[in-house]
């Protein structure tokens, strides 16, 4: 399906979505030919804004502004062009917030007063299509059936990032329903926003289901963006764009007014082209919500100062495991990558403890932790639908009924499946027998993590992210074990940064793993890695990997 018009990327999307029975929506510009060259310097007071965007961190943003040399408006405008000119060949952006310069205007006025509110005063921040916001954007979660829906307030972390002084960009593209439908889902597809593309080779996976947040971090479509996980939807597209992806400690960040697969894993975290800025907006998001009990302990669960993490010294002297037992001999590009990787920590102080391999999930994914997320689904996202106002399908028996009804637009790719096997549940979380279920996939996940942490005496464990992104629409390339359940299901942290390349050309990640709370030490062995191996380089937009058809 085509993406969304240029006309929906600047209004809410409801205003481009017929009635009960929606079309796909014709795009307005071809996907094909050369990247746009970047416009004409448009009265920006310090040479070509468009230019440094790149590789500017948040802090220097900041100081541009602190010093008069850079308005938020002017660098709102210079990401609202990048997505003008990008995006038609990326569908990473589904809508772009129309209220975006007069928050930038607002933002410059607080500095003027001296009342700038917090460390992200006037930075373009883009939000997943998950996240609540109480605005002119709809939040659809890429469904047409969320379309006219009317969130009553902003998701908590949307407040805290406005109170930080952030304004919101937009919304990113995503896996439709954050790749919980079917099986054979296709990553960053969505009946909304279409086919998110990978900006290093267009042909090629931006994985899911934060796909339009990390495409959009690695093409500075923002200054940094905001995903979400339940397994894998950060780390996975952050490690095949290249970008910096921080999925954290489960209650770390609310939930409160994000669309839920299931409270016992999903999380928000932050995508960005460096891990400065991954961890400025990780401090401005993370913070206790009386409306989400798991966040009880977050005010406390990181240094008062984001700084405190960014130290280059910070694997000097420390015990990190490296897990290889399947990741390593499936592809050579990540061999090679990996090896450099361990190298790189050993020079960096570190002690290096192979045969930290954490225990395949694939058994406990069967036998228990699907039957719990099946049940939890149902009865989360009923709980969302009852309480979001606005025309749309109130649980998930109508919202398969709209989805069959409207199959042309919502299932021309592939069908629904994890929903009609979470609706023949009973969605109840108090049973004993989903209880079992959560029990025990809990209790595995976090021995497998923190049994490895404790036999070796680590700090944290390393491995790659992923394999190099196949096609847009391979499904299951190669056996590469998951390096993210036992993470995800365990509610532990989790974060790669770039490390290297495959033929060139796709970008390959380094995740640093460790156990409950230990937020602010993974991102800070990924600081001091990320400084001593800066590999990272802008996207080259490449429609296919050189050489080939």
């Amino acid at each position: 399906m085509a993406a969304v018009s240029a006309a929906c990327l600047i209004v809410p999307l409801a205003a481009c979505t017929p009635d009960d029975g929606p079309r796909p929506a014709a795009s307005a510009t071809s996907t094909g030919g050369a990247v746009p060259s970047a416009p004409q310097d448009d009265g920006k007071r310090d040479g070509r804004l468009d230019e440094r965007l790149d590789r500017t961190t948040i802090p220097e943003l900041q100081e541009e502004m602190e010093d008069e040399r850079l308005t938020s408006e002017e660098l709102t405008r210079a990401y609202l062009d990048r997505i003008h000119r990008l995006d038609p060949r990326l569908d990473a952006v589904v809508t772009v917030n129309p209220d975006a310069l007069d928050l930038a205007r607002e933002s410059d006025e607080l500095r003027r007063t001296g009342e700038a509110r917090g460390p992200l005063e006037g930075i373009p921040v883009l939000l997943k299509d998950n996240i609540d916001t109480a605005d002119r954007q709809p939040t659809t979660a890429g469904s047409t059936a969320l379309s006219h829906s009317k969130p009553a307030r902003d998701a908590f972390l949307v407040k805290k990032l406005r109170d930080a002084g952030a304004v919101v960009l937009g919304k990113a593209n995503m896996s439709e329903w954050a790749n919980f439908r079917s099986p054979r889902q296709t990553a960053g597809w969505s009946a909304t926003g279409g086919q998110t593309r990978n900006p290093y080779v267009l042909d090629r996976s931006p994985c899911g289901s934060s796909s339009g947040s990390a495409v959009a971090a690695a093409a500075a479509l923002a200054a940094v963006t905001i995903g979400s996980e339940t397994d894998g939807s950060i780390v996975c597209p952050a490690s095949v764009t290249s970008t910096v992806g921080f999925k954290p400690t489960l209650g770390m960040v609310s939930r409160s007014g994000m669309i839920p697969i299931t409270g016992s894993h999903d999380t928000a975290g932050p995508i960005a082209r460096n891990t400065t800025d991954a961890a400025l907006a990780l401090w401005a998001i993370h913070g206790s919500d009386a409306a989400d009990p798991a966040t009880s302990g977050a005010d406390t669960a990181l240094p008062s100062d984001h700084r405190e993490v960014l130290d280059p010294n910070a694997l000097r002297g420390k015990r990190i495991g490296v897990w290889r037992k399947g990741h390593i001999g499936i592809d050579p590009d990540v061999d090679r990558a990996f090896d450099l990787a361990v190298q790189r920590l050993r020079e960096l102080g570190a002690t290096v403890v192979e045969g930290a391999d954490v225990a395949d999930s694939t058994d406990m994914m069967r036998k228990d932790m699907l039957p719990a997320v099946l049940t939890e689904f149902k009865h989360d996202l009923n709980a969302y639908l009852a309480a979001t106002p606005g025309p749309h399908p109130r649980n998930l028996t109508e919202l398969i009924a709209f989805n069959k009804r409207n199959s042309t637009v919502e299932m021309p790719k592939f069908g629904q499946e994890l929903f009609e096997m979470a609706d023949r549940t009973d969605g109840d979380v108090d049973a004993p027998a989903h209880r079992r279920h959560r029990g025990a996939a809990t209790r595995q996940a976090r021995r497998a993590i923190d049994g490895v942490l404790a036999h070796h005496r680590l700090d944290a464990i390393v491995t790659p992210t992923n394999i190099p992104a196949p096609a847009v629409e391979a499904l299951d390339p190669t056996p590469f074990v998951s390096s993210t359940r036992n993470s995800a299901v365990a509610g532990y942290p989790h974060v790669t940064v770039p490390a290297g390349y495959a033929q060139g050309a796709l970008p390959l990640g380094l995740s640093f793993l460790g156990t409950r709370y230990s937020d602010a030490n993974l991102l800070s062995y990924a600081y001091a890695f990320e400084r001593a191996a800066p590999v990272r380089k802008a996207p080259a937009y490449l429609p296919t990997l050189p050489g080939r058809p």
